[in-house]
C-alpha cells in the first residue's frame, strides 16, 4: 500500500491514504500490445468495463459541468499496481450494474511530495502515466483534486460534503480498508459509513489481498523491489513492466562514437531505481511516435555514468537495430530485468566491450519473453 511519508519526515497527520487495499481476484493490468508484459506466460487481464474516453476534471467545484451521480473510487494509486486495478474495477462494475458514471478521485501533487518537499524523488507513476493506466480500465471521470497544504487542513467531514458531494455529487465509494484522508487523518471508512448513512451514498470497503507468491500488492513494495534491482518480481505486483517515460534530450552524443547511440531520458519525479544495466523494451507515445507503433528491445543504463560521469542520474536506452531520429520524441522504456550495477571503467574502450557484452546479455534475456 502506499503509505506516504516516512518515520521521521515531517508529520503524517494530514495526508490522504487511499487506494492501496485490494480486491480479489488479481487481475492483470492492460497494456499497450508490445510492452512484453508477461508474455508467454497466461495471465488474467482486468475486465474492460467499457471504452470509454477518459474525462478529466481538474481541481472539481460547484461549477463542473460533468455528470454527476458518479460510483468513485478514491486514493493516490501510485503505481496502479493490480490492488489498485481492482479497486477501480470494484467501482466500475458497481457504476455500469447501476447505469451511473464510473469515477476515479485522485490527488495532484502527490501528498508525500507536499508534505517532504525536500525528499527523494518516489513516484511510480506521474500523472500522465496514472491518467494512461486509469483510462484503460473503462474509468468514465477521474477527477484531480489539487493537493496542498492549505488543503490538507480541511477537515474530513468537510472534504466529504463539499468536495466528495457537492463538487463531485457521488452516489457510492469504493476505497480500501486503510484509506485514511482529512486533517489529522480523520477520515476512515468507519466515517465514511457513518456520512453515508447521513447524507445517502453508499460505501464499498475492499479488503487486502494477496498475489500468488502470497505478498501484498502495494506500492512501498514495488518502490523496495525497484531499488534492490528486482525489476521483473515488481513487475508481478504491477502486472506490467515498470516504465521510465519522457521525451528524449540531448545528449553528449559519446554513445555514437563507440558504436552504441542512445536515447537519454530525465528521470525526473520518478523513483530512482537501482543503478545499473537493464534489458528494457522501448515503445513510442503520443502522435509523434517514432518508432510507429513498433515495441523495440534494448539496453539502458541508469545512473551517473560513472566512467564519464554526469551530475544528474538519467536513463541511456540503446535501441537494437535502430536508427531513427529520437530527439524531442516521447518514449516508454520499459525494464525487464537488471543485468548488472553500474561500474567504472578504465577508459571508452573497456566500456564499449562491456557494452557489447550487456547488449548479447540483454537480446538474449528479451528472446526468452518472445
Amino acid at each position: 500500500m502506499d503509505s506516504g511519508p516516512a518515520a521521521g519526515a515531517a508529520p503524517r497527520n494530514d495526508t490522504i491514504e487511499c487506494g492501496a487495499a485490494h480486491a480479489s481476484d488479481g487481475g492483470r493490468l492492460s497494456s499497450r500490445g508490445g510492452t512484453g508484459y508477461f508474455r508467454g506466460r497466461p495471465s488474467r487481464q482486468p475486465q474492460v468495463i467499457a471504452l470509454a474516453v477518459l474525462r478529466i476534471i481538474r481541481h472539481p467545484g460547484s461549477g463542473s459541468t460533468h455528470p454527476r451521480g458518479a460510483v468513485l473510487a478514491m486514493g493516490n494509486f501510485d503505481g496502479l499496481h493490480l490492488g489498485h486495478a481492482a479497486l477501480i474495477r470494484e467501482a466500475c462494475e458497481r457504476a455500469h450494474a447501476a447505469g451511473k458514471p464510473a469515477g476515479v478521485l485522485t490527488f495532484e501533487p502527490h501528498p508525500r511530495s507536499v508534505f517532504m518537499p525536500g525528499g527523494e524523488p518516489f513516484r511510480l507513476t506521474p500523472f500522465r502515466v496514472k491518467e494512461r493506466e486509469i483510462a484503460r480500465l473503462g474509468v468514465e471521470l477521474l477527477f484531480v483534486q489539487h493537493f496542498d497544504l492549505d488543503f490538507s487542513k480541511r477537515s474530513a467531514e468537510s472534504f466529504v460534503e463539499e468536495v466528495m458531494l457537492g463538487a463531485v455529487g457521488l452516489t457510492h465509494i469504493v476505497v480500501g480498508h486503510d484509506c485514511t484522508f482529512g486533517n489529522r487523518r480523520r477520515g476512515t471508512p468507519e466515517l465514511l459509513r457513518e456520512m453515508g448513512a447521513r447524507h445517502g451514498f453508499g460505501i464499498t470497503v475492499i479488503e487486502p489481498v494477496s498475489g500468488p507468491d502470497t505478498a501484498v500488492y502495494s506500492s512501498t513494495r514495488i518502490r523496495e523491489l525497484l531499488r534492490d534491482g528486482r525489476p521483473h518480481d515488481a513487475a508481478a505486483q504491477l502486472g506490467r513492466f515498470w516504465e521510465i517515460d519522457g521525451r528524449v534530450m540531448e545528449g553528449d552524443r559519446r554513445g555514437r562514437t563507440i558504436g552504441f547511440p542512445t536515447a537519454n531520458l530525465g528521470l525526473g519525479e520518478y523513483l530512482r531505481p537501482a543503478f545499473g544495466v537493464y534489458a528494457v523494451r522501448v515503445t513510442g507515445d503520443g502522435p509523434d511516435d517514432p518508432l510507429a507503433g513498433r515495441t523495440v528491445d534494448g539496453v539502458a543504463n541508469i545512473g551517473l555514468r560513472p566512467t564519464v560521469g554526469t551530475p544528474e542520474p538519467r536513463l541511456e536506452a540503446h535501441l537494437f537495430d535502430t536508427d531513427t531520429d529520437l530527439y524531442g520524441r516521447h518514449l516508454r522504456v520499459s525494464l525487464v530485468e537488471f543485468i548488472r550495477p553500474e561500474k567504472k571503467f578504465a577508459g571508452l574502450d573497456a566500456l564499449k566491450a562491456q557494452i557489447a557484452a550487456d547488449a548479447a546479455k540483454a537480446r538474449d534475456i528479451l528472446a526468452q519473453l518472445a
